[in-house]
């Protein structure tokens, strides 16, 4: 008998519980993750009761694959251009409540005794919402279509984000065991750097290649290249000095800009299921039961912490962000819980060494006592808000109304906000490629013209003109190329006091463009004499061949920004909400059973009925913009519709109960045969007089007579003596015909 590894084993002993704990725990209606983290701890070596799994690191490993694959899919389902499109409230909030729950969980972990470090990694735990328990929630609660769910939605794309730049400072504050500012601020500089630079060259290079093997990437295909890409950005990242999650992170959310991120999305579902539950189950692997017996206290106070630091705080947020009261509470009941990736903030802390090993078994309690009252706590959120709004004092109520009313009011963007925005990015894009670019001709080509040209100076100058012409390029976009629009004009015409701005952040473009020649030669050459000679060189090329560079440069332009607006030129642009009205946009799928399918829109009478609106219909790749009462809904057909809360949720519920019930129940669809003789009394019959179809459910799919076959016969067909009928259709009614026959 051949040896079967370890690690098959113990995936298989893996894989068989956490089966069994899952079905368990969707019968009971709680997140599958407290299923996984419980099969972890029966199959763990704290658990004797059950066959333990012997290769940990074996299991560890595809515990990291797992976790490369979360933040995958995580990065697919962000996007850089959705997160400017969610505005203020979104950002606000997120960004308000990380902050307090840092700083609460800081404070918690000092009364509690806890070292520093594990405060500060006890702040970064509970300050970060789990993504897949709530998105769970909302489905089996039926509130997605909700106004406070576009809310909840944004913030956790803020918490991702952040969470990401949280996992570099927390390891570098680590590893460097103090609060050091510079560092601190080199790492997150580093970080931005990078982010940049890899957003940039992806949405410049992915579309053009996946438009170019558009024909020859089937799923299998579109598979194998996805996480290809995944894996060497977290080669790339790990290279750099990040951490592989976040290397899946940034691929994930450039895939995210591309045509084929749903796709994408899709086929990498079962991938980041299986690896992402192997991750679960090894969370569970390291609880130990008496140490967290031991530790209940401090589970249950930072459970307590988690619940109502959250609620008030992303109440608070949510306020100040300009958004109503009863949406604000709403949002901040649903995200009181901790998730994965709190679980891997713990587990960077034990891989690091910084922390305690009470720490992650407390993360863990708390993660599974917060996701239980999750259901629970969105379900009481409105009568929260009922109980309370009375209670408040009328002058608070007002302020909180006018307050949010103002805020959502649309205002036109002032002419300054549009210049300004112009200018930061020609200015941050193009100075994060021409770095790159010295950055690679310093590191890979000088080394290697050392080795090749002789001379000490030789070299340099090679490398400084052969990376004077890749850099060209952005050197005139950065300083020399105009960017004055529309707003720009009216500034210049509107006052003379913005020309003295105005003038200024020329100035600036040309400074930076000075600083970034100055870095140049400080890689290549390192002496000032080389500076005073190469910056005239770099204004006569950039002023002689202005022409040519300008037209080159128009042309990368143009295809970043078409690249970049690719997949909204497919759907319609809009918003998906309606302040300040108590108004927004939902989205439906129709189901293919469902009554509505095949009918126009005037004959559905949805707007009289229930007050609601379809701003469009997406069918496949096409959009029909604006329906009109003639148009016919089809299978699978997604709608945008416009309508409050209370109007939304009775067309949710209307949409669902329009499912046809089953026809057949418990049926069995066969194919089976019947032989016309004198039992049936079909002899002289047509197929359509026999009555077959209304009998047994089903339609002759084929006569044998004579020999000869007759596929899908008409219906006019006479049945003659001795043919072989074929019917498909219920087993049982075909049965039953075969028995009792088909009388006169």
């Amino acid at each position: 008998m051949s040896h079967l590894p370890t690690l098959i084993q113990d995936l298989a002993l893996i894989l068989a519980i956490a089966g069994v704990t899952t079905l368990l725990f969707k019968k009971l209606k709680q997140p599958v993750v407290l299923g996984y983290i419980l099969a972890g701890l029966l199959v763990g070596p704290n658990f004797t009761l059950l066959p333990s799994i012997s290769d940990l690191d074996g299991v560890k490993v595809w515990a990291d694959i797992g976790v490369i694959f979360l933040l995958f899919s995580l990065g697919l389902e962000f996007s850089f251009k959705k997160l400017m499109k969610i505005g203020g409230t979104a950002g606000v909030t997120g960004v308000y409540e990380i902050m307090c729950m840092v700083t609460l969980g800081y404070i918690t972990g000092k009364l509690l005794g806890w070292p520093t470090m594990d405060c500060i990694f006890l702040g970064g735990i509970i300050a970060i919402s789990s993504t897949t328990i709530i998105i769970r929630a909302f489905d089996e609660l039926g509130v997605k279509t909700r106004k406070f769910a576009g809310i909840v939605m944004g913030v956790l794309i803020i918490e991702d984000l952040m969470a990401v730049l949280m996992m570099v400072l927390l390891s570098t504050l680590a590893l460097s065991r103090e609060f050091a500012g510079m560092e601190m601020l080199l790492s997150a500089l580093k970080l931005v750097f990078f982010l940049c630079l890899w957003f940039l060259s992806g949405i410049f290079l992915l579309p053009g290649f996946f438009k170019w093997g558009r024909k020859l990437m089937n799923d299998e295909t579109m598979l194998v290249i996805s996480l290809g890409l995944c894996l060497v950005m977290v080669v790339l990242a790990t290279y750099v000095g990040f951490s592989a999650p976040l290397g899946a992170f940034i691929m994930g959310s450039v895939l995210a800009e591309t045509t084929q991120a749903e796709r994408i999305e899709h086929l990498v579902q079962p991938v980041k299921n299986l690896f992402g539950a192997i991750f679960f189950v090894s969370v569970g692997l390291l609880i130990d039961p008496e140490m967290l017996i031991k530790h209940i206290g401090p589970v249950l106070i930072i459970s307590a912490v988690v619940i109502l630091g959250k609620t008030v705080n992303v109440t608070i947020g949510a306020l100040l962000s300009g958004q109503p009261l009863r949406q604000s509470i709403q949002a901040g009941m649903s995200l009181a819980q901790i998730g994965e990736f709190s679980f891997i903030i713990a587990t960077l802390g034990l891989s690091l060494n910084v922390t305690g090993d009470y720490l992650y078994p407390i993360a863990v309690g708390v993660s599974v006592i917060t996701a239980f009252t999750t259901p629970y706590m969105i379900k009481l959120a409105d009568p929260f808000f009922g109980w309370l709004a009375p209670r408040l004092p009328l002058k608070w109520r007002m302020a909180i109304n006018q307050y949010s009313t103002g805020a959502q009011t649309l205002q036109a963007e002032s002419d300054w906000r549009v210049v300004l925005r112009s200018y930061l990015t020609v200015m941050t894009s193009n100075s994060v490629i021409i770095i790159a670019i010295i950055l690679l001709s310093a590191t890979y080509l000088l080394p290697v013209l050392k080795n090749n040209v002789t001379g000490e100076i030789w070299p340099a100058i090679v490398t400084c003109a052969i990376t004077l012409i890749a850099t060209a390029p952005f050197f005139w976009g950065l300083a020399i190329r105009r960017l004055h629009s529309m707003s720009y004009t009216n500034l210049w015409l509107d006052k003379k006091y913005n020309h003295g701005p105005l003038v200024m952040l020329e100035v600036l473009r040309n400074v930076l463009m000075v600083l970034l020649v100055g870095f140049m030669v400080n890689q290549l050459f390192n002496t000032m004499i080389a500076f005073v000679a190469i910056l005239p060189v770099i204004v006569i090329v950039l002023l002689v061949f202005a022409r040519r560079l300008n037209s080159f440069y128009a042309r990368i332009e143009k295809r970043f920004l078409m690249n970049l607006n690719q997949r909204e030129q497919l759907q319609p642009s809009g918003t998906s909400d309606l302040s300040p009205w108590d108004a927004h946009m939902a989205f439906f799928t129709m189901p293919p059973e469902s009554a509505v399918v095949g009918k126009t829109l005037q004959e559905l009478a949805w707007r009289e009925q229930y007050g609601i609106n379809i701003a469009y219909v997406e069918r496949g790749s096409i959009t029909i913009t604006a329906p009109s009462r003639t148009d016919v809904l089809y299978p699978f057909d997604k709608i945008a519709v416009i309508g409050t809360d209370v109007q939304l949720e009775q067309f949710r519920n209307i949409l669902e109960s329009a499912i046809l019930p089953s026809q057949n129940g418990d049926s069995e669809i066969i194919l089976n045969r019947l032989i016309v003789d004198n039992h049936t009394a079909l002899r002289g019959k047509t197929i359509r007089a026999s009555g077959i179809r209304e009998i047994t459910k089903g339609v002759v799919v084929g006569i044998e007579r004579d020999g000869k076959r007759i596929l899908n016969p008409d219906s006019n067909t006479v049945f003659e003596w001795d043919d072989i009928v074929w019917i498909v259709g219920d087993r049982k009614k075909i049965e039953e015909l075969k028995e009792m026959g088909i009388r006169q």
